[in-house]
């Protein structure tokens, strides 16, 4: 089997990614890209129907012998599958209902907040700076529709006030859902698992945006140093090619999903 992880930025579904391949102990070749480039539709990555029509939009994509996996939880349940045992999801099988369903509410409902945010304030500038002929080529090399769309109203700076809004009250209600679910223990499940991996990397670059959303909240900030002091998050983050990686957002979970 010979793995091959396109990947981002270590932030958001990159990091979480990166994580779980460091946890698992697998191995695969690491190749950098820029998601906010473009660079996910270069050419160099063998893309199918799945990975050019993601939901979660530009993210890591994970090439098996010539197979494309996308989309950052699946990815790691993937990983899970390959080297059980590895901890990422739980034995139990209600836990491990539980510890999805907590991975789809933040996949569906703080994910797109978080990434509406996040490439309004670093994403857009890096887009707008580019010249007509060189956004159009981006354009023409991504197969979605509706992901085309989501890059132009990125370049653009597309947020309202009411999606905004709507995006930071998400934040505050991730950060609070976290501070009362690690009131007894010091995992989002009781142990480490992979819901924990993908909470820390969409809440945690919004340290800098909504600083007020961590306030009062002790065990959330005990929580996040625990996370970022795993080897595995600390390996994942070294393989940072900026001095803001927590920047490196990309057009993300397609918008349909708030309605």
């Amino acid at each position: 089997m010979v793995m091959t992880l396109y990947h981002g930025e270590p932030t958001g579904p990159s990091l979480t990614v990166l994580a779980a391949l460091f946890e698992s102990g697998l191995d695969a070749d690491l190749r950098a890209i820029d998601l906010a480039m473009g660079e996910r539709h270069a050419g160099a990555i063998p893309l199918n129907i799945e990975a050019n029509y993601s939901v979660e939009g530009e993210g890591p994509v994970l090439v098996v012998d010539g197979e494309a996996l996308c989309d950052s939880v699946f990815i790691a349940c993937y990983f899970d599958d390959v080297a059980p045992g590895s901890g990422l999801r739980p034995a139990d099988p209600y836990q491990r209902w539980e510890m999805m369903a907590w991975c789809r509410w933040m996949i569906e409902r703080v994910a797109p907040g978080v990434a509406a945010l996040a490439n309004r304030s670093w994403t857009t500038p890096r887009l707008a700076a580019l010249d007509e002929a060189a956004f159009a080529a981006i354009l023409e090399s991504i197969a979605a529709q509706d992901l085309r769309e989501r890059w132009q109203e990125t370049r653009e700076g597309a947020l309202s006030d009411e999606h905004r809004a709507a995006s930071e009250a998400r934040v505050h209600e991730a950060t609070k859902k976290l501070e009362d679910r690690i009131a007894d223990r010091d995992w989002i499940m009781g142990d480490f698992t992979l819901a924990d991996l993908e909470s820390y990397a969409w809440i945690a670059p919004m340290r800098e945006l909504l600083p007020d959303a961590f306030v009062g909240k002790p065990r959330l900030a005990a929580w996040l140093s625990r996370v970022a002091a795993r080897p595995s998050v600390r390996r994942a983050l070294q393989q940072a090619r900026t001095a803001h990686s927590a920047h490196g957002f990309a057009p993300g979970p397609e918008i349909n999903r708030w309605g």
